[in-house]
């Protein structure tokens, strides 16, 4: 299986920190090599870098290591390939537009059966069951409003089609548009909110803490989604089969 890493906040901020345990476990502490990706929203533009090798001996991940990207929403995906093979077009996250916006989904699950997309205006680059549930879910979106609705009506719609796909096989996702970002847990997802009184964080995959009270102001707000827990001294919540959070300015609603 894949592992997921998202990031939502009220302020644009960097993920290097988390970035940096997150990247180690694409062939260092953990087996998820056969490629990984980052989306980067600035304002309405999207930064997307891809690359099939592991993360911890990609030059591209060592490029996003050392450059400080401030965002609200970013999405990244270390990949342990169960359909398709290892190659950029197989690579999360995948990226559409909708309604005038850009749509970053990552994936981290397996399909054992695919959605139908007959006449879907979208279609995957790839062979991968991810990017095709992704097309399937953005082109009933697309059917179902003609421009975006407000949140809670969005939320409520990617929940029943999220609960469809599941059915499917296993479907843990990371969706934003810029705007918000949503969390869909089938087997297993954890997420924390980082507010004041900010504290220290030390990664679980490497050792490395950051005193985030001399890093952040009070009003700041981050929430952070991983498959696995990042740091070994924070309280991460863990997301039960078949929920979908949505985060907005760093908090659930």
């Amino acid at each position: 299986m894949c592992q997921l890493l998202g990031m939502n906040c009220n302020t644009p901020t960097d993920i290097i920190f988390s970035f940096e345990g997150f990247r180690r476990r694409g062939g260092l502490t953990d087996e998820h090599s056969d490629g990984w990706g980052i989306a980067f929203f600035e304002d309405q533009g999207c930064r997307l870098f891809l690359d099939y090798l592991p993360s911890i001996s990609s030059p591209v991940a060592d490029l996003v290591r050392a450059y400080p990207i401030k965002s609200k929403n970013v999405i990244a995906h270390i990949r342990k390939a169960t359909q398709g093979q290892i190659n950029l077009a197989n690579t999360h996250p995948f990226g559409r537009e909708l309604w005038g916006q850009h749509w970053i989904f990552a994936h981290n699950g397996n399909l054992n059966t695919l959605p139908t997309l007959e006449n879907s205006r979208f279609l995957p680059v790839g062979s991968t069951d991810s990017e095709l549930a992704f097309c399937y879910l953005l082109n009933q979106l697309a059917l179902r409003f003609s421009t975006q609705p407000d949140l809670l009506t969005l939320r409520e719609a990617i929940a029943g089609l999220s609960a469809e796909l599941a059915q499917l096989g296993t479907f843990n996702f990371l969706l934003s548009n810029g705007q918000a970002l949503f969390a869909h847990c089938s087997t297993k997802l954890h997420y924390l909110v980082r507010q004041a009184p900010f504290s220290h964080a030390h990664l679980s995959d490497t050792d490395l803490a950051v005193d985030f009270s001399r890093e952040t102001t009070p009003n700041d707000r981050v929430a952070m989604i991983a498959t696995e827990p990042l740091t070994d001294n924070e309280n991460w919540i863990a997301m039960h089969s078949g929920q979908l959070l949505m985060f907005v300015d760093g908090q659930t609603t």
